[in-house]
């Protein structure tokens, strides 16, 4: 059986990690069976979450596990799409998982007010003092990705610019749709829900999360995933 390797769930949503979310809600797209394993980054094969093992296989990145679960198990969600529409897709997940992801990032780690929420949602299971002190190692470490990233090269008011842009393009390509792509769910499907997911059920308060909530579009296409696959 397949066993995703993520972070502890929350109560409120399937995870706090985009990335371990977007797995998940794969599998339960595709029916594949399945089961959660929750564990540390320093136990993963490329020290980042999610990763899955498999029948003796162990396939680490987000991108990586969908394009071996695909090929192992079939593609029932994309297989039917043009060219176009493959590579309207991977421009899509490029602006969710490689600008968007990277605003969220810094709003959860870099921005002051948000931290110590974002702490206890992350390590909440650790005692008080290892929760601070491991808390301080990670953020310093997301401070230095951000940077190094360029997004948190940017002032704030910059990066919730660049957020709500990428929110409300994802708002004009869903439209009246109920999936991304049309009346079909697809796996890019997977990547919006979970970044979607957490800005509207994550553990920060800001500017840029209350933006993503204003828009009915994003908040009735959330919805209805989560009654669909999680229901």
């Amino acid at each position: 059986m397949i066993v995703l390797h993520q972070f502890p769930a929350p109560a409120q949503l399937p995870n706090y990690s985009p990335f371990c979310m977007k797995v998940e809600t794969y599998l339960r797209m595709t029916g594949l069976p399945f089961r959660l394993q929750s564990t540390l980054p320093s136990k993963a094969p490329k020290k980042k979450l999610p990763f899955i093992t498999d029948d003796g296989a162990t396939v680490a990145d987000s991108v990586l596990i969908l394009d071996y679960l695909k090929k192992k198990y079939g593609d029932p969600l994309d297989a039917g799409l043009t060219p176009a529409q493959r590579a309207r897709m991977l421009a899509l997940r490029c602006m969710l998982e490689e600008h968007l992801y990277f605003c969220a990032l810094h709003d959860r780690w870099v921005v002051d007010e948000n931290f110590p929420a974002v702490r206890e949602a992350f390590l909440g299971f650790m005692p008080s003092l290892l929760r601070r002190f491991v808390g301080n190692i990670i953020r310093k470490s997301m401070r230095k990705t951000s940077y190094r990233q360029g997004i948190g090269r940017h002032s704030l008011k910059e990066i919730y610019a660049f957020g709500t842009a990428d929110l409300a393009a994802l708002a004009e390509l869903l439209g009246e749709n109920d999936y991304v792509m049309g009346s079909e769910p697809t796996s890019i499907d997977a990547s919006a829900y979970a970044l979607l997911g957490n800005f509207l059920w994550g553990p920060v308060d800001s500017p840029l999360t209350r933006d993503a909530a204003s828009q009915p579009r994003l908040v009735a296409y959330c919805e209805r995933m989560k009654r669909r696959y999680y229901a």
